[in-house]
C-alpha cells in the first residue's frame, strides 16, 4: 500500500508549483517550474483520485452498518476496490524509481558453471533461448564471443542485445540458472543437476569508461574452433588486458583483427563501467561477483526441470509448466513478474522510509 502521506506531499508540491507560476519569475525559473509541474501533474491527479477513492471506500464501510443499506454498500465497496486497485497499480508504475540504464543496450554473458560438459550444453541452450527471445521481439542479438566445446556446448558466450530497452528487460536474468535433466553424456539415464551463470550489463558509452592506451596490454593469436578459412591461418584473435583492474577480454569472432579489437574494447569498457557503477551505487545493486554467484548449483535464481517440463523462478516463486516454450524464447511472463516484483519491493522500502520519517 502506498503511504497516504507521500501522496499528500505530491499534491501539496503541485499546489506550490502552480503558485510559483503565478509569481513574477524570470524565463529560466518559469521553464524549470513548468517542466516539473508538467511531469508531476499526471501523478498528482492519480494521487488525488486514489485518496478520494479511499475516502469513498471508508464511507461505504460505515454505511454497511445500516441494515437497510448494507447490500448497496457492499456492492459499492466491490466497485471501489476494483477502481482503487487499478489506480494504485498506475501510481506504482509512476512512482517506481527509474533506472537510468534501462533504455540502454545490454551485454549478455553466459558461462558454464558446475556440471562439466552438461553445464556447457545447458549454457548453449540458454544462448538459444535468448536468441529466440530477441527474434520474437525483433531486437538485435549479436554474438561477440562464443567459446564452444566438442559437443556443441558453450563454455563462454558474450553477446550484445540492442533495442526495446534491452537492459531494462533482461537485467533480472542475471544469476545462476540451474537445469535438472538426463544429460546426453549419461548412459544410465540418471537425472543430473548442472548450472550456468548469466550476467546482464548495461552497455557503456564512450564517455562512461575512461580507458587510457597505456593501461592496456593487447595480444594477438590465431583463432580456434569453427569460423571459416581464417581460423588457424592468421593472428586475427585479440586478447586485451586492462592492467589496473586485471580484467581480460578476448574476441575471435571476426576475420579482421581490427574488428576483433573494436569488439573487445567495447566489452572491456562495459565491464569497467559496470564495475564503477556498482562501486558508486552499492545500495542499488550488488557487485558483479555477487550478481552471478560462483556458478554452484545451490545458488540459483531459476530452475529448468526437464522431467516435469517446468521452469521455476525462485525470486518470485513462479512456476510455469511450459519448459519447451520458455526455452524457445517465451520469457515475457517471467520477465514481467520479475519487473513487477522489483517495483513492488522498491515501493515498499520507500513507504517504510516515509513512515519512519513521519514518526520521527
Amino acid at each position: 500500500m502506498i503511504a497516504p502521506e507521500k501522496l499528500a506531499r505530491l499534491i501539496e508540491r503541485r499546489a506550490r508549483l502552480r503558485a510559483r507560476l503565478e509569481e513574477k519569475l524570470d524565463g529560466r525559473d518559469i521553464a524549470t517550474t513548468a517542466k516539473e509541474l508538467h511531469q508531476l501533474e499526471p501523478i498528482a491527479d492519480l494521487a488525488e483520485n486514489f485518496l478520494n477513492l479511499q475516502r469513498q471506500l471508508d464511507e461505504a464501510r460505515q454505511l454497511a452498518a445500516d441494515p437497510e443499506l448494507a447490500q448497496l454498500a457492499r456492492d459499492e465497496q466491490r466497485t471501489l476496490r476494483r477502481e482503487l486497485d487499478q489506480v494504485e497499480a498506475e501510481l506504482a508504475e509512476h512512482l517506481a524509481p527509474k533506472d537510468e540504464h534501462d533504455a540502454r543496450a545490454a551485454v549478455l554473458e553466459i558461462r558454464a558453471g558446475t556440471g562439466g560438459l552438461e553445464a556447457a550444453l545447458f549454457a548453449a541452450d540458454l544462448l538459444r533461448m535468448y536468441q529466440r527471445y530477441a527474434e520474437r521481439h525483433k531486437i538485435d542479438f549479436n554474438l561477440i564471443t562464443l567459446e564452444a566445446n566438442e559437443l556443441g556446448g558453450a563454455r563462454e558466450v558474450i553477446a550484445e542485445v540492442r533495442g526495446m530497452g534491452a537492459f531494462g528487460r533482461l537485467k533480472h536474468e542475471s544469476g545462476v540458472h540451474r537445469v535438472q535433466r538426463v544429460p546426453k553424456t549419461e548412459s544410465a539415464g540418471r537425472i543430473h543437476t548442472s548450472a550456468a551463470t548469466v550476467a546482464v550489463l548495461p552497455e557503456a558509452s564512450q564517455i562512461d569508461a575512461d580507458i587510457k592506451p597505456g593501461e592496456l596490454r593487447i595480444d594477438t593469436f590465431r583463432a580456434t574452433g569453427a569460423g571459416g578459412q581464417h581460423v588457424n591461418t592468421t593472428d586475427s584473435a585479440v586478447r586485451i588486458t586492462h592492467l589496473p583492474s586485471g580484467l581480460v577480454v578476448s574476441c575471435q569472432d571476426e576475420k579482421s583483427q581490427h574488428r576483433n579489437r573494436e569488439k573487445a574494447l567495447k566489452i572491456l569498457a562495459t565491464r569497467l563501467y559496470d564495475k564503477q557503477r556498482h562501486e558508486q551505487h552499492t545500495e542499488r545493486a550488488e557487485n558483479r561477483r555477487q550478481q552471478i554467484g560462483s556458478g554452484d548449483r545451490s545458488e540459483r535464481v531459476r530452475t529448468y526441470n526437464f522431467p516435469q517440463s517446468r521452469v521455476t523462478d525462485h525470486r518470485v516463486n513462479l512456476t510455469l509448466r511450459q519448459l519447451d516454450a520458455v526455452l524457445d524464447g517465451a520469457l515475457d511472463e517471467l520477465i514481467d513478474a520479475l519487473i513487477a516484483h522489483c517495483k513492488a519491493e522498491t515501493l515498499q522500502r520507500d513507504s517504510q522510509r516515509d513512515s519512519q520519517r513521519t514518526k520521527a
